[in-house]
């Protein structure tokens, strides 16, 4: 597909932001992927919007292939539907509550488990019905305190969450395992490395829950990692002796909780089960944050020039440095199939590169009076260039 970088928007920053601290606040930013409106609030731009989109279409293939099946619920919720389980009061301080014209309460989306509880009283009969898995990509507001780190901590971000509904405790935790390794494949896919942990349910239940934690400098978690394996205990619930484990900072990017039959006992959602009794549904709920992938990808994956994207959730495979007609090469590059983004702005040099390394674009190409007929090769990844003809590089993409 063609983009052309003279009329993308909007255009790489020379600055980043003054409160910016973390990478990921300051290279988004800069590189013109995501823009502040206000605290904890993010536009994502075009460039960062494309990275999204392939980190979604990764968890999107790996809940179908275990049977998730995909819709979209809404985001502005009845009060009588959160009374039921008693979080209108209990999650009070993370809800963004309002009131209609007149007088009805109301809150935004925060999580949806009530919402699905809610839709499966009304279609789940029998056993028949069960397991069933359902998940949507949606937006989720927390009133956060602070809100920091960048696109980490929002008020209001993109979540992908999964539900899993069954007729007994042994079924949910074996559908549990199931989600645990297809998030490890989604991780490994993206070209994050996770540590699983063990943590507490926070609003969500009493029994303990799995993270996803990725290490890093910036993370706000703190986790203990048995040494040789990727798992251990988030520091809520760790109650070991530290010297025999690796204590590290870690940035949460996804979780799971098996929230047993609580939700549906006080929701009244039942089915009929094989003996003709009633029995409420089991509920496990499974979230990842795409927005938070994305600004972790950045904490972990970038140096002191920019970005540096893994090729599956690159915005685009190639950047394509024109300082002399790199129209045929990139004409032909689009018909191979290849996503180019083309710089093909009249600016020196030096800016065009540098904007290739801040972007982080995985491959960068040069067309150049100097490399004749062939091109310049450097991966964003290493420090070498290699001389090329169109038809190697073609084979190499």
């Amino acid at each position: 597909m063609e983009v052309r970088y003279s009329q993308l928007f909007p255009k790489t920053l020379r600055e980043a932001p003054k409160e910016a601290v973390a990478a990921n606040h300051r290279l988004l930013v800069r590189g013109g992927f995501i823009d502040q409106l206000m605290a904890g609030s993010w536009t994502l731009l075009p460039l960062g919007w494309r990275v999204i989109s392939k980190i979604n279409q990764i968890i999107r293939e790996e809940m179908n292939a275990i049977g998730g099946q995909e819709m979209l619920m809404p985001l502005l919720h009845p009060k009588e539907i959160w009374n039921q389980t008693g979080r209108w009061e209990s999650a009070d301080e993370v809800m963004y509550k309002l009131k209609d014209t007149r007088e009805r309460d109301f809150v935004l989306s925060f999580t949806h488990e009530e919402i699905v509880m809610d839709l499966v009283k009304k279609h789940v009969r029998s056993y028949k019905d069960l397991p069933l898995n359902v998940y949507h990509f949606s937006t989720k507001f927390r009133n956060e305190l602070r809100p920091q780190g960048g696109i980490l901590r929002g008020r209001e971000f993109l979540m992908k969450d999964a539900y899993s509904l069954h007729t007994s405790e042994e079924d949910l935790m074996v559908w549990y395992e199931r989600y645990k390794q297809a998030y490890l494949k989604i991780f490994e896919k993206i070209g994050l490395d996770v540590f699983v942990t063990e943590a507490s349910g926070g609003v969500f239940t009493d029994k303990h829950t799995h993270e996803f934690q990725v290490e890093a400098e910036f993370g706000e978690d703190t986790i203990y990692i048995k040494p040789g394996i990727r798992e251990g205990f988030n520091k809520e619930v760790f109650e070991g002796n530290e010297k025999d484990f690796e204590v590290k900072k870690a940035i949460e990017v996804g979780n799971i909780f098996p929230l047993g039959p609580t939700y549906s006992e006080k929701m009244g959602a039942n089915f009929i089960d094989r003996d003709g009794s009633k029995k409420p549904i089991w509920f496990g709920s499974y979230g990842i944050g795409p927005t938070r992938v994305l600004g972790t990808i950045v904490e972990v994956g970038h140096d002191d020039r920019g970005i540096i994207w893994p090729e599956s959730v690159a915005p685009f495979d190639v950047y394509l440095v024109d300082l002399k007609n790199g129209e045929e090469v990139h004409n032909k590059l689009v018909g191979a199939g290849v996503e180019v983004l083309w710089d093909d702005r009249e600016v020196s040099a030096g800016e065009k590169l540098a904007d290739a390394d801040l972007i982080g674009i995985p491959v960068r190409l040069v067309v150049s009076e100097r490399t004749g007929d062939k091109i310049e090769w450097k991966e964003r990844s290493e420090e070498k260039t290699e001389l090329l003809t169109l038809d190697e590089i073609i084979k190499r993409l």
